[in-house]
């Protein structure tokens, strides 16, 4: 029972380390890849702590060497999804009731297994599921993931501190409780962190999960289990399968006891899925809680006093880091005519000097795209392109999939603010740049603002304040993250909360005290010392 109260570390973003040649964590991830790469691993759903095989096994394949098999994942089917629903109903009242501080040490241990015992390997992992080179994977999959462990656990200790005023002869207090019933968290397979974070959160907070993860994120989400059961996670609380999305959603979305969905994904998974939450309403113990973080058209615009060269190395870097599959990614650039020339120049020389390959060779900028699907689907953008009058291709253009799914990083020129690339969300290596006339930089702004039914990041560039001010105020609801002088990627938890609006999610901030706020129903108690004994008021009398 506790009788103090108790004062977690305060936290602080992980370091993140260099790679650099001749350095220990170099030399520790390269041991770690060829370790893993030589032997076929059988990967289990986990559910109420037991690991669950099946006789339906589906390879992994690295997206960058696609006849190498890393190993095996069992599928599961709709039995498992009952399963896990099951254990983590079973989980959930020694769950909620484990005091919070003990809750916050398996989250802070997690936290140090990862950034130590676990790093070479969580890395290994991502690099090689994933297609990251290695600094990609270390931003994500152990700094990001340290950062949302260490301080979800800050932000709830503060949560947890907020209480009411009482008067005179009363005691007012807020009791913080989970929801009432089970999270379904669906994770995407371009941030290892964001997977962690979709079912840690929750679960943080005292909810029981069942988690299911995109399947080209499997070799990295079974890494992530073995932290959290070796850091001291009950079993139950969160609950692994690799089940379709149909079959899930089917049971899933049915059940009585479903509470609340944390989701990372595409705009019209998440629509749908809104749809049929909305479609049982009725059917469900408690309004569900639908936090969402989906698509991004992300832009970067330039002021005719723009610095062409910061100006190209954002883009160089916001939008071919690990092939622009990030949901932030700059996507779409508008650059004042004054100022494309030296832009070009610097952004061709940037690419010029970019390699291609797997990130075991830890001198490629730029790897694999996740899967064929995802190879076909951006392939296809740049092949109209190079049939279009409306656009040319001035950079990249080629692409393969004989060894792996390589995309040279592509840059499109249009002059139409409307062509197909400046509209729609490509998520791959391919950023297309409308060359707009000094004087109509206002112009430019309500057209890049109506243009996209997203609204995840942006970024503007200027040396002008008056300029900055008005883009800012301008473009107040065309991003949930804003960038000024700076690429529209790379937030960092507890400093740039993510999440946007409109078409790109409920804009609920990972990564920020706002998100954990939606994973607990809150109820008030009123406690009076001494009690009224007559019901009469003094206006009664005469």
């Amino acid at each position: 029972m506790s009788n103090a109260y108790y004062e977690v570390p305060y936290p602080v973003n992980e370091p993140i380390k260099s790679y650099a040649p001749d350095t220990p964590e170099r030399a520790e991830v390269k041991k770690a890849i060829k370790q893993m790469k030589s032997k076929k691993v059988s990967i289990p759903m986990v559910i109420n702590g037991k690991r669950i095989a099946t006789k339906n096994k589906v390879a992994i394949h690295p997206p960058h060497e696609i006849k190498h098999v890393l190993g095996h994942f069992s599928k599961g089917d709709g039995s498992h999804v009952n399963k896990a629903i099951k254990a983590a109903m079973d989980a959930k009242e020694a769950w909620e009731n484990t005091p919070w501080e003990h809750r916050a040490a398996i989250f802070l241990k997690a936290a140090d297994l990862l950034a130590g015992p676990y790093r070479a390997r969580m890395n290994a992992a991502t690099m090689l599921g994933q297609s990251k080179n290695v600094f990609q994977a270390e931003i994500d999959a152990v700094a990001e993931f340290c950062d949302f462990l260490r301080f979800n656990v800050q932000y709830m200790t503060e949560i947890y501190g907020i209480q009411p005023e009482s008067a005179p002869g009363i005691w007012n207090r807020l009791e913080y409780r989970p929801l009432e019933g089970f999270v379904f968290a669906i994770s995407p397979f371009n941030f290892t962190s964001i997977a962690g974070n979709l079912c840690c959160a929750p679960a943080m907070m005292g909810n029981t999960i069942v988690w299911k993860p995109a399947e080209t994120q499997i070799y990295s989400a079974i890494v992530i289990m073995d932290i959290l059961e070796e850091a001291g996670l009950p079993p139950g609380v969160i609950n692994l399968i690799y089940v379709d999305g149909p079959v899930a959603g089917d049971i899933i979305f049915s059940d009585s006891d479903f509470a609340g969905l944390h989701f990372t994904g595409s705009t019209g998974v998440f629509r749908h899925l809104w749809q049929t939450i909305g479609n049982n309403i009725s059917k469900y113990r408690s309004y569900p809680r639908i936090v969402g973080e989906t698509g991004g058209k992300d832009f970067v615009i330039a002021h005719p006093s723009a610095n062409a060269k910061e100006v190209a190395t954002a883009l160089t870097r916001g939008a071919f880091e690990y092939q622009g599959q990030k949901c932030s990614a700059a996507s779409r650039a508008y650059i004042p005519k004054s100022l494309w020339p030296d832009v070009k120049k610097y952004l061709l020389a940037d690419l010029k000097s970019i390699t291609t390959g797997t990130p075991e060779d830890f001198s490629n900028f730029v790897n694999a795209v996740i899967d064929e699907n995802a190879f076909d689907k951006i392939s296809g953008y740049i092949a109209r392109a190079k049939k279009s009058k409306a656009a040319k291709i001035i950079a990249g253009g080629t692409y393969k999939k004989t060894k792996g799914y390589f995309i040279e990083p592509t840059v499109i020129e249009t002059k139409d603010l409307k062509y197909q690339t400046m509209c729609e969300e490509i998520f791959g290596p391919v950023l297309t740049v409308a060359v707009f006339n000094d004087k109509d930089y206002d112009k430019t702004c309500k057209v890049l603002d109506e243009t996209s039914p997203y609204s995840l990041t942006g970024a503007v560039f200027a040396k002008d304040r008056y300029a900055i001010e008005k883009t800012s105020r301008l473009l107040k609801n065309s991003a949930g993250n804003f960038y000024i002088n700076d690429k529209p990627t790379g937030a960092v938890v507890g400093q740039q909360p993510f999440g946007g609006a409109r078409g790109s999610g409920t804009n609920d901030k990972a990564g920020s005290v706002l998100n954990l706020y939606r994973w607990i129903s809150p109820r008030t108690i009123k406690e009076n010392f001494v009690p009224p004994t007559d019901y009469r008021y003094p206006f009664l009398e005469e």
